[in-house]
């Protein structure tokens, strides 16, 4: 179970994610995706600190944020007074069938252990022409500049063999048709960062690494300062593909 401080932690990360360069842009995208109309009624599942739900209410949406962390929900509300964030997890969602207008999920669904059931709520609550939108990372496709590329690549693949769903991103558009899903379509955009802000997530995909077992420690040790030079040189060179995929409720 994770506690405060590993929320603490995860918020940090995702405050960085979202202030780095073209986040912004592919949140937008998203909410052109979801297509919403004044007023209608749209979800933010895993919302996190609540940006997305603030931005999609200033759209004209009538947007409500839904996280399973109590923490999570307690930041948000402290963070965007008046902003509607309940604690709910993505599949039990706290509305009635075909309720929704719309649907988003950002960088949530490789961590749960069964997408496919979080699709078919999905669907459930969705009306008919309802739009569900998902966005996230391939957490097997990371792409890292290192002098020692096989050891970077046992990095990743050990790092990705700690998350419940590390691949769902390449698989968004079969999951969302085998919900029963219509008109989906898939959007990659990749993410690339070179500087400093982001050695912590290179930080700890070593450090799960050698939690693992997958490689020593001192071999941890040795690719976190080769990366640590590298982005103070600024030769550091982190590629990520995001995918977002969008469908639309038959």
């Amino acid at each position: 179970m994770s506690t405060n401080s590993d929320i603490d932690a995860l918020i940090r990360r995702l405050d960085t994610a979202d202030a780095m360069p073209g986040a912004a842009d592919l949140r937008a995208r998203s909410y052109e995706l979801l297509q919403p109309i004044s007023d209608a009624l749209v979800v933010d599942v895993g919302c996190g600190a609540g940006r997305a739900v603030v931005e999609l209410t200033e759209r004209g949406a009538k947007a409500v944020g839904l996280d399973a962390s109590e923490r999570m929900v307690a930041v948000a509300r402290r963070r965007w007074p008046g902003v509607d964030v309940r604690l709910a997890d993505a599949y039990e969602l706290p509305f009635g069938d075909g309720e929704l207008a719309g649907y988003r999920a950002d960088k949530v669904y490789h961590e749960l252990d069964d997408p496919d059931r979080a699709a078919a709520e999905a669907r459930r609550v969705l009306a008919p022409g309802g739009r569900v939108v998902l966005i996230g990372q391939d957490w097997d496709a990371f792409i890292i500049d290192s002098a020692d590329p096989v050891l970077t690549r046992t990095i990743v693949q050990a790092r990705s063999a700690t998350i419940p769903a590390p691949r769902v991103a390449r698989r968004y558009r079969n999951l969302l048709l085998d919900a029963g899903f219509a008109d989906v379509t898939v959007e990659v955009r990749t993410a690339v960062f070179t500087g400093t802000a982001m050695l912590p997530m290179l930080d700890g995909l070593a450090q799960a690494a050698k939690a693992t077992g997958a490689i020593a420690g001192e071999r941890a040790d040795a690719w976190i300062a080769e990366q640590t030079e590298r982005a103070r040189a600024d030769r550091m060179l982190l590629a990520v593909p995001m995918f977002v995929a969008a469908a639309r409720r038959p």
